[in-house]
């Protein structure tokens, strides 16, 4: 029988579908601690925390940020909040006070779950200096000067701290709430009754939470497995934050659909990745093209058996054909995808399919989603442009969100008339209908009136023996108006000058496009997700070389 191509139902719905099917099969593995839950565990634990939340009077709608690393919590609270008609707002791990701050007043936040620490933020201090009413006014009071909306603050783990809510607490008041008063609450949700907030990285601009319902990031979820051909047998290591779309929809919902397993990494470690695949015999790894970078560099590479690996998704920034090849040969991971999209567009709109040839798999970003309408426009009109023109992207369907909260400006701006989403990307569709990303609108670097894209330079460079991986922006320039600057870093034992690289391009490509600026560096300015901030490298230069902006 044909799977249905949209499905009307809650991510909880989802999730029992999944305990009924394969009660007994893993759910969620966490290799560094011995963690191993069962569905039909894992949806106990879910239960009792939607419980114990409705037993504290969380009510439908309000908004429940969490701020931690991969916990096991968390998966647990995606699907605990999801079945009681909260929402969740997922926050960035690399938080500071101030953007923790913006994120709890612009969202009116409720609702905040957190962990102690990560890196050099103590998360507990933090709340305490925002919300210093929580060491003196007794729980389930709580009166927030600067926060109004704000009721209770959980602390994810064991331990007491003033003012919050500990989870053995929460798990206790479960008993509080009855069966039937739960089912109830359950029978009241509507798939489109937006379940999750995501507030956009921000780097123009301030952020903006994406509203995302069930039937957004359900459905996507769904045929992201679907288009890897994932069953109840996969086993999915997963390394990449759970607070962006990669980690809980990518990866949460499209396993959870198909009851597969998630092997769930903390944080990112190259070596616990490789370690993590061998034992647990993963079939399909996620991660950004520096982690794939990572653990094809790393020097126990070899070492590890990963004849297991079948698929996977490689995404969130542009992936290098030579990086992908070797990803599909060394790792075995043959039947690897690429998926495109926007935390706006829930957030996959184009995937490789596992099928596809080695050409469609490496230069391009794939095709459309199914019921889900793409198509490449001319900037300017808003017009479609021809096949292999380039043009900003645009998508329209299911999957794009409900809106901005609190921001209907925006989301006129994002959103046309005509339902469709403008990406902000340039790129070019082919006639069988693969897209192919050139870079974004605001990436485009214009040298003296001629259009050069980053990504054809990003690629040519590529061939360039001794190049691990280079990124290309604009520099200011009082003549031109911009000049190329290549941010380049090299393999180990290497070394390379400026005139190297330039050397490299005279001949290949046209002059203008030969990077006047050439910086070698370490490693690249990244946000928690793992995108690289190219507006950090156009700052860079500018320190590097301060007579450009002469």
């Amino acid at each position: 029988m044909d799977k249905p191509a949209l499905r009307e139902i809650t991510l909880g719905q989802m999730l029992d579908e999944a305990i009924m099917q394969h009660p007994d099969n893993e759910a969620v593995v966490y290799v560094d601690r011995n963690f191993r839950m069962t569905y039909r565990e894992f949806g106990e634990l879910v239960d009792n925390l939607a419980k114990g939340l409705m037993a504290m009077g969380v009510q439908k709608g309000e908004k429940m940020a969490i701020w931690a690393t991969n916990v096991p919590y968390w998966v647990a609270f995606q699907f605990a909040t999801a079945k009681i008609g909260a929402v969740l707002l997922t926050v960035n791990t690399f938080y500071k006070t101030a953007e923790l701050e913006y994120l709890l007043k612009q969202s009116e936040c409720e609702n905040l779950l957190l962990i102690d620490s990560f890196r050099d933020t103590d998360y507990v201090q933090t709340v305490y200096d925002l919300v210093p009413e929580l060491k003196t006014q007794e729980r389930g009071y709580l009166r927030s000067e600067k926060f109004p909306d704000l009721k209770r603050v959980f602390f994810l783990g064991q331990e007491k701290h003033r003012g919050m809510y500990s989870m053995p607490e929460l798990l206790a008041l479960s008993r509080v709430t009855s069966e039937e008063d739960y089912k109830a609450r359950q029978a009241s949700l509507d798939p489109h009754d937006v379940v999750n907030m995501q507030y956009t990285s921000g780097t123009t601009g301030f952020p903006k939470g994406v509203m995302l319902t069930h039937y957004n990031i359900g459905n996507n979820g769904f045929w992201i497995g679907e288009n890897q051909k994932f069953t109840h047998q996969d086993r999915v290591c997963l390394p990449v934050p759970l607070f962006h779309c990669f980690g809980c929809v990518l990866g949460v919902l499209a396993a959870v659909s198909h009851a597969a397993t998630l092997v769930i990494l903390e944080g990112f470690n190259p070596l616990m990745v490789l370690s993590a695949v061998e034992e647990e015999k993963c079939t399909a790894l996620y991660g950004v093209p520096t982690m794939f970078i990572s653990v094809l560099e790393h020097r126990s590479f070899p070492r590890y058996d990963l004849s297991s690996l079948r698929t996977g998704i490689m995404a969130g920034s542009p992936c290098p054909a030579p990086v992908m090849e070797k990803v599909m040969d060394l790792m075995n991971m043959k039947e690897i995808t690429i998926c495109y999209g926007l935390t706006e567009t829930s957030p996959v709109m184009t995937q490789t399919r596992v099928n596809d040839s080695i050409e469609q798999r490496t230069r391009t970003v794939g095709r459309a989603m199914p019921e889900i309408e793409v198509r490449v426009v001319d900037p300017e009109t808003g017009e479609p442009v021809a096949p292999g023109v380039q043009g900003e992207v645009c998508c329209r369907g299911y999957n794009v969100m409900k809106g901005y909260y609190n921001n209907p400006d925006a989301t006129a701006q994002a959103i046309d008339p005509d339902g469709w989403m403008h990406s902000g990307d340039l790129g070019t569709m082919d006639e069988d209908g693969y897209l192919s990303i050139t870079g974004r609108l605001k990436d485009m670097i214009i040298r003296g009136g001629e259009n050069v894209y980053p990504r054809e330079i990003e690629e040519f460079l590529y061939r360039m023996e001794g190049i691990k991986d280079v990124q290309v922006v604009g520099v200011p320039s009082r003549k031109y108006g911009e000049e190329v600057g290549a941010f380049v870093i090299l393999k180990e034992g290497f070394d390379y000058a400026t005139e190297d690289i330039r050397d490299f391009c005279r001949g290949q490509i046209s002059r203008y496009k030969i990077p006047k600026y050439v910086v070698f560096l370490d490693e690249y300015p990244m946000t928690a997700s793992g995108k690289i901030q190219k507006f950090k490298l156009r700052d860079l230069a500018g320190q590097y070389f301060p007579e450009a902006m002469q």
